[in-house]
């Protein structure tokens, strides 16, 4: 007859205990699989908010980009443009003194960095004239700042999301009518917001630039 209690059976302890190993080694797997997949899908919506944030521009263009002529004796040309920007919606603060300007028309004109006023915060008066007064240099300068509260909204050239700011840009001599000119506003994060207008054949004091 033969031994039930033999050594060589398989107790049920035994079977319990390669049972619990099972578990274990699958819980293991199954924590590292899931961590590693956690960290690619965090990784991958890192990347796509970065790769948004970078693509996309955080800014807009607000109501018309008007022209100012040059009111020099023999000179048919735009001395300098004004430009209303604000924040896209949900778009984060944005320090203005960063952002490179670049022009270009298609009459040769070129700058691949225009550079600020030396006082880029100047008011509307104090800007156009600065402008005016260095239009060989070309620069560009804040105008005027809307819905500026001092010392509790906008400060310097930080544009919030509920303020306006109007950019003062001045113009080379290349820009006569029918001339097509290119702003580019490159922001310190996100994409280039580009302003393409045509200057109309016949200039006024002042233009709304289409």
């Amino acid at each position: 007859m033969k031994n039930l209690y033999s050594d060589d059976a398989f107790t049920g302890l035994e079977a319990a205990i390669v049972l619990i190993a099972f578990v274990v080694v699958a819980a293991v797997f199954s924590y590292v699989v899931l961590g590693a997949g956690f960290f690619t899908s965090q990784t991958a919506q890192a990347t796509v908010h970065t790769g948004v944030q970078q693509a996309s521009s955080s800014m807009e263009i607000v109501g018309n980009v008007y022209g100012v002529e040059n009111t020099s004796v023999g000179s048919e040309n735009l001395k300098y443009i004004n430009m209303t920007v604000a924040l896209t919606a949900g778009g984060t603060p944005m320090d203005l003194s960063q952002m490179v300007v670049s022009y270009s028309d298609n009459n040769g004109g070129h700058n691949a960095n225009v550079p600020a006023h030396s006082a880029v915060t100047d008011g509307m008066f104090d800007c156009t004239v600065a402008i005016v007064e260095q239009a060989a240099r070309q620069e560009w300068c804040i105008g005027q700042k809307i819905n500026y509260q001092t010392g509790t909204a906008t400060t310097g050239a930080m544009l919030d999301p509920n303020s306006q700011m109007v950019l003062v840009i001045g113009m080379p001599s290349t820009t006569a009518p029918n001339t097509k000119i290119t702003v580019n506003l490159q922001p310190a994060v996100g994409a280039v917001l580009p302003i393409t207008r045509t200057v109309p054949g016949g200039l006024t004091a002042v233009q709304p630039l289409y």
